[in-house]
């Protein structure tokens, strides 16, 4: 009998994570199992080195895993060498190949593993929309917590697909409210994208000259219990963003230019894009300017940021 192999494929890479380690637990302890596994980058690695460590003995063990990255999209000639070995993978071999992209449907690695009792192939896309929320729901439930049906759609609007995020910001949450129903003003307290799309409406109103909203704003932040340091951060932060994109802009350059150049959310990209174009070059220069005088006038204690920021806002505005 030949050993076990899978091809994981997809953009899902958490959820790529998650079936390894359930993989890991069906395998054996913890310690021996991490002892007994070999990692290889399908940038590097030979198919001599890939098979000796599928061919090696496990120690103190049954099983032994490796796992290749993206082998299939970094080195296709690889494949047909790849695909006479694996009929012959030991039994004492649990072989996986973890794929970023999407594999074509005719890949023949895909029909392989498909025809053979031994292989398993699994596609793994990031959910969105009503998948998204549904995912939120199921991961909430299994950590033993309860959440409202605008908290969940709150959360998917603002933290998104990113996946290693929203595990983080639902664990906070399930811990914050110690088994009571996570409601919206509790994302909106604890989760940063969502204090980010709060910035957001502030900056809104301020390029709208707005000051009565902006006002409106900040004075909700200040009285839900929000840092004004926190705050005060996340105002550089947006301001910083607004100059790059403003200049990205200027160039020709796109939202999903912005993204990827800068690093950031395409939710918080697009919004910085357009959000720049109300503001000249010289208007964003200046208050980041100011924020930045700010910033050496609250720790020389001349002013203290509660103050500061509600004059940041009159002064935009007025």
């Amino acid at each position: 009998m030949s050993g076990l192999f899978y091809i994981f494929h997809g953009d899902d890479r958490h959820a790529q994570r998650e079936t390894l380690t359930e993989i890991k637990s069906r395998i054996g302890d913890a310690s021996m199992v991490d002892l007994n596994t070999t990692l290889f980058s399908g940038r590097d690695v030979s198919l001599s080195a890939l098979q000796h460590a599928c061919n090696s003995v496990p120690f103190l063990a049954k099983k032994r895993l490796v796992i290749v990255e993206d082998l299939l999209v970094n080195d296709p000639v690889f494949l047909d060498e790849l695909l006479l070995f694996l009929p012959r993978l030991p039994d004492s071999a649990r072989l996986v190949l973890i794929e970023s992209k999407p594999l074509n449907s005719s890949h023949p690695a895909l029909i392989l593993a498909i025809e053979e009792e031994s292989g398993f192939v699994r596609l793994f896309e990031k959910p969105k929309g009503a998948r998204l929320e549904q995912w939120i729901r199921q991961h909430v439930a299994k950590g033993g917590g309860a959440i409202s049906p605008r908290a969940v759609h709150l959360l998917a609007i603002n933290v998104g697909s990113n996946l290693v995020l929203m595990d983080c910001e639902i664990e906070k949450l399930i811990l914050y409210k110690s088994g009571e129903t996570i409601e919206p003003e509790d994302v909106t307290l604890l989760c940063t994208y969502v204090a980010e799309a709060s910035i957001f409406s502030l900056v809104d109103a301020l390029s709208e000259r707005n000051g009565r909203i902006a006002a409106r704003i900040l004075n909700e932040k200040f009285e839900e219990g929000s840092d004004p340091s926190f705050l005060f951060g996340m105002f550089i932060r947006q301001f910083r963003l607004l100059i790059q994109a403003k200049e990205m802009a200027l160039q020709g350059s796109n939202p999903a230019e912005v993204a990827s150049k800068l690093k950031i959310h395409s939710y918080v990209a697009g919004k910085v894009f357009h959000q720049s174009q109300n503001f000249s070059q010289s208007q964003l220069q200046e208050v980041y300017m100011h924020l930045l005088e700010i910033d050496v006038d609250v720790k020389t204690g001349k002013t203290d940021l509660t103050t500061a920021l509600s004059l940041v806002v009159a002064g935009v505005t007025g």
